[in-house]
């Protein structure tokens, strides 16, 4: 745990346990809360531009793309920031019930998975969606062969259709390995895993071209993959060194 981290824990741990406790004490809380790191309360993300022209895409169309980026990217950015915002307020109130502050980061955890998954998911699109020789070799180094892999990561996608939830490839450093990785939601992805190739499998990534026909979107999204995108995430992964 660095130490910025055990400052974070422990101002949060002292607030807590300083509530109810008199004037004094909660003139200690709120001491320990502005002693925190501005970076974990102060921080507020901007959105990040599509790496492509919306128009660009063969399959998935300008409008949809648009309308992606800019109300379900751009609501999760605006909601995570209200929230960071709260939770500041929260943190610096001695008063703060912890099933209210909890209640906020779980918000904060949904929100944050929401936004960096939609960045990667527009990260990993703008290509001409043909993976090269040697990241095909990668991949069938875990799956046996590339299609294998790509057989696995669709059945994933479509098994999601008509609901909610992403598709993730990912490097598990743990384990050092890539797996394709179900999720339900933003806040389910799967532990020491960095994420290498997003697929959005929520319906406001298709509905709007393909209404029901989550396997015609999935079609398109494997068109439009930037493999170099991902290959340059893969080999900055694999550097990470288990611990």
């Amino acid at each position: 745990m660095s130490a910025s981290t055990r400052r974070e824990f422990l101002g949060a741990a002292g607030a807590t346990l300083l509530v109810g406790s008199g004037a004094a004490t909660s003139t200690a809380a709120a001491d320990a809360a502005a002693s925190l790191d501005p970076r974990a309360y102060g921080y507020s993300h901007a959105p990040v531009p599509l790496p492509f022209a919306a128009r660009a895409l063969r399959g998935i169309s300008e409008k949809l793309i648009q309308s992606h980026w800019e109300n379900n990217y751009g609501g999760a950015v605006k909601a995570l920031n209200v929230v960071r915002s709260r939770l500041a307020q929260a943190a610096s109130d001695a008063n703060t019930p912890p099933y209210l502050y909890t209640g906020l980061k779980r918000e904060q955890l949904l929100r944050t998975g929401s936004v960096v998954l939609h960045e990667a998911y527009f990260g990993n699109l703008g290509g001409d969606g043909k993976a090269p020789a040697k990241l095909r070799s990668s991949i069938a180094d875990s799956f046996g062969s590339f299609d294998a892999w790509e057989a696995e990561f669709r059945k994933i996608g479509l098994g999601l259709g008509g609901g909610s939830g992403w598709v993730v490839l990912g490097w598990n450093r743990r384990l050092g390995l890539l797996e394709n990785s179900w999720m339900a939601d933003h806040g389910t992805g799967p532990i020491d895993t960095i994420p290498l190739l997003v697929l959005d499998m929520y319906e406001h990534a298709y509905q709007m071209d393909y209404g029901a026909a989550a396997a015609k979107y999935i079609d398109a999204f494997f068109a439009n993959v930037h493999w170099d995108v991902v290959g340059a995430r893969l080999a900055l992964a694999s550097q990470v060194s288990r611990t």
